[in-house]
């Protein structure tokens, strides 16, 4: 196998083409990234070579990993979910070929522990970030939801009757509800980044960031 070319720090490792790791290579491919996929099914493999570079290798092999030059890229990202011992195998090798910044998926808060124990830096839970943002979106008026971290989230949803024609300054959603509100979007118009004299009307669509609890205490009010 040879060695791949053009490979630089800036540059992102892709491995695994299941339907996680496919739709990381496919839009980071969009945005302009240098992408270079692995995947040790043939099928697979050329299925996706006429979008992004895809080299067919065992990434479990340490020495395959060497020989298409992983060490050289800046960020990996380890797809494979569905077995436990290969994405350990291959979340070990990017530890030891000293990757800066290695994000893996996991399947379960145990498989989560184990990669993180030997290295990974970041992991990701597709399935369960996946289940939550639309059981929040189905429990209430919620229309995304996304958690950062330490219960922190940023959310859109459409505004509670109660703060309908009022301003940003009238409503004193920080003081009152413990929340901010980042923008409006009106219908037809731009998103607008709010300030004390935003008004927000029926039809408006809010960014609001905040604590998990009070923003979904915020969104169920009538």
């Amino acid at each position: 196998m040879a060695r791949s070319k053009d490979n630089t720090s800036e540059g992102i490792l892709v491995i695994g083409l299941g339907r996680f790791g496919t739709a990381i290579a496919v839009t980071l491919n969009k945005l302009g990234k240098s992408v270079l996929a692995v995947e040790a099914n043939a099928v697979l493999a050329q299925t996706w070579s006429h979008r992004f570079r895809v080299v067919e290798a065992d990434a479990r092999s340490a020495e395959a990993l060497v020989q298409l030059g992983a060490e050289d890229f800046g960020i990996a990202v380890v797809g494979v979910g569905t077995s436990l011992e290969s994405s350990v195998l291959i979340t070990a090798n990017l530890v030891d070929l000293g990757i800066k910044q290695i994000w893996a998926k996991a399947t379960s808060r145990e498989h989560g522990t184990i990669l993180k124990r030997i290295g990974a830096h970041h992991v990701v839970y597709p399935e369960y970030d996946a289940g939550q943002r639309v059981a929040h979106m189905l429990s209430g008026k919620m229309l995304d939801f996304i958690e950062m971290e330490d219960h922190f989230t940023i959310v859109k949803m459409l505004p509670p009757k109660e703060t309908i024609g009022f301003t940003v300054a009238d409503l004193k959603l920080s003081e009152k509800y413990g929340i901010t509100l980042i923008g409006v979007k009106s219908p037809g118009q731009p998103f607008e980044y709010t300030n004390p004299q935003t008004q927000i009307n029926t039809g408006d669509v809010l960014i609001v960031s905040g604590e998990t609890s009070l923003l979904e205490a915020f969104a169920n009010r009538s």
